[in-house]
């Protein structure tokens, strides 16, 4: 048959087992799938490159579905390609498959979890921003993305920088089959206002029939041969394509079909047509070696902002490891990744202020074998919690730095101070959590970073704060420092950043009173020393102090207690934080008014102590 047949047949190859995969699991969207099927057969019958023998390989184009809940269309082409058989695509949403509701990296050709709509199109801008300014090959990034997406910000986010950045590497496919979850979306079947929406932000567009597989092809054509922009597909499709009974119904969304198998005889039956996807002719440049790391050092007792380490340690790392990259959402000369910038621009993006897309570009990043490092300010991390949360889905490797963290940053208010990351970024799966304290500590965590699977998150200070470790101590993740112990110690104070200096301060004023306090530096907070926090408990009968720049749900206090909850006598712990809203003023005034100063700490430790232990 001609190659406008084979992809006509393979486009309902890809409906009836889209259907039967949703009858087979009795959920699903089939309909969702059945709009795009004909421009999926069109791209992989004819412009993806890819090896499915090498995922990992930068050779290969990518192929993010942004509308990850039509996933039984992307399991029907890896059918049609070869890779799962018919009985494995039968095991669709079963507990066991690969086969997932939305695609996960399970399966070993999908890069990123996709199903919270919004996400795809920007993890692609990082995969293409690695593909034309990193690896400077000729692959492509192919993202299918549905309309209802379309009103998510992040999409937004994304046509913008990937203008910025000359991304014509990038093609998104947007399946305009008008249908929403609960109707018709807001901009229907208008594909003007998609088209000229794309063109304000510097894109190429193309309007196309999304079920003319000529037209489709001549569509891909045009985007492969588009240079200096990127372009976006908006093609006009059919929800339900095919099947009378639902063809362009609303209320379809997310359901199997009634009928099964009179859709897949309406479909024109069974099909086995087997494509050979082509392989990319390119092969990657090996990267040069990593070289010795040379951290900077800094002296005992000189006055360092964590923030300015992590800059330095960073740029450091940059030097050593070829592979690591840094982004930042346009606050480098805060978080301090402007000394990186400078050093290595080359492997420097700036991601403006779109935090969703700094996440998403570093995710993209990482899925394509570079060790990006992204920063900002630790409150607007929170903008893009929902990008860390499917990032963690995605068993993603990557670091984030979040400056400005807490009431010590003082005057900015409280809209600057991060007071929740902790506890938001703990609650992430595989997630790691370090609060350093002085410029040496920092540096050492930085680098631990760099060798550590998952989502590492590093909060650092404005303020500069006093440097209490030598440059040759080492750190490692899941540890902690006891700066002060005795064989007397009456109670236990505990700290991270900036409140181990105010514990420092309060353990002196308890030591003029001849009350020993124990100082420990918990700069892990997740995964945290639970036997040095055991052994704390044990020497101190039970009495320990923590206290945290951070409000009292989920921080380190509740990381401390979480630790402890299993033994066999579970210590007092009086958990110091931020309880009021805080407002402007100098870091010393805020650190006083939360009650989170060197006066309250003692105050706390003194109270504790002065209370009868019960004996058993």
């Amino acid at each position: 048959m001609s190659a406008v047949e084979r992809r006509r047949e393979l486009g309902q190859q890809f409906r009836v087992d889209s259907v039967r995969m949703a009858a087979a699991a009795n959920s699903g969207h089939p309909t969702s799938a059945m709009s795009a099927a004909d421009l999926l057969a069109v791209l992989v019958d004819g412009y993806l490159r890819y090896d499915f023998s090498q995922p990992k390989s930068p050779a290969n184009d990518r192929l993010v579905f942004s509308k990850g809940h039509a996933s039984v269309l992307l399991y029907a082409m890896y059918r049609a390609a070869g890779v799962v058989t018919d009985d494995e695509i039968l095991t669709y949403r079963k507990h066991g498959s690969m086969l997932e509701g939305h695609p996960t990296p399970l399966i070993p050709w999908v890069d990123v979890a996709t199903g919270s709509l919004g996400q795809g199109l920007p993890i692609g801008v990082g995969m293409a921003l690695a593909a034309k300014h990193l690896e400077h090959l000729p692959t492509r990034v192919w993202v299918l993305c549905g309309d209802s997406e379309m009103a998510e910000g992040s999409m937004w986010e994304a046509f913008e920088h990937a203008a910025h950045y000359g991304l014509d590497n990038l093609t998104a496919i947007i399946d305009v089959n008008r249908l929403g979850q609960r109707g018709e979306t807001m901009v229907g079947w208008n594909l003007d206002v998609y088209a000229a929406r794309a063109e304000a932000f510097g894109w190429n567009a193309i309007e196309v029939d999304g079920h003319d597989v000529e037209a489709i092809d001549e569509a891909f054509s045009r985007a492969v041969a588009m240079a200096g922009k990127p372009t976006v597909i908006v093609a006009h499709t059919l929800k339900g394509r095919g099947v009378a009974a639902v063809e362009n119904q609303n209320g379809w969304h997310g359901k199997p079909l009634e009928d099964p198998e009179g859709a897949i005889a309406e479909l024109g039956g069974l099909r086995d047509i087997r494509i050979e996807v082509a392989k990319p002719d390119v092969e990657p440049v090996a990267r040069p070696a990593p070289s010795k790391l040379e951290l900077p050092r800094y002296e005992l007792g000189t006055e360092v902002a964590t923030r300015k380490a992590y800059g330095d340690a960073l740029a450091a790392l940059g030097t050593a490891r070829p592979d690591v990259v840094a982004l930042d959402g346009e606050v480098s000369n805060s978080t301090f990744t402007e000394i990186f910038a400078k050093a290595h621009p080359e492997r420097y993006f700036e991601m403006y202020i779109a935090e969703q897309q700094l996440v998403a570009a570093a995710v993209g990043l990482q899925a394509v074998g570079w060790r990006p490092f992204a920063s900002t300010f630790a409150a607007f991390i929170s903008r893009a919690y929902d990008f860390v949360r499917m990032a963690a889905i995605s068993r993603a490797t990557f670091s984030l730095s979040g400056s400005h963290a807490g009431v010590s940053i003082g005057e900015d208010g409280p809209s600057q101070m991060a007071l929740e990351d902790i506890a938001s970024l703990r609650a992430v799966h595989g997630s790691t959590v370090l609060h350093p304290c002085d410029a040496n500590q920092t540096a050492k965590l930085v680098a631990a970073m760099a060798d550590t699977e998952g989502i590492s998150y590093l909060r650092t200070l404005r303020p500069a704060t006093p440097v209490l470790y030598p440059p040759d101590e080492e750190f490692t993740i899941g540890g902690s420092r006891v700066l002060r112990s005795t064989d007397s110690d009456e109670v236990a104070l505990i700290g991270a950043g900036i409140t181990v200096h105010e514990a420092l301060k309060a353990a002196d004023a308890l030591g003029e009173e001849g009350i020993a306090a124990r100082v420990i530096d918990l700069y892990s907070i997740k995964p945290v020393d639970a036997a040095t926090l055991a052994a704390a408990a044990e020497a101190t009968g039970g009495k320990l102090v923590t206290v945290e720049d951070h409000w009292p749900e989920g921080g380190l206090g509740d990381a401390v207690m979480a630790a402890l909850a299993d033994t066999d006598d579970p210590p007092r712990v009086v958990k110091l934080a931020v309880h009021e809203m805080p407002r402007s003023g100098k870091p010393e005034e805020l650190l006083a008014a939360a009650g989170i100063d060197a006066e309250h700490i003692a105050a706390a430790a003194r109270r504790l102590v002065a209370q009868a232990v019960p004996t058993a």
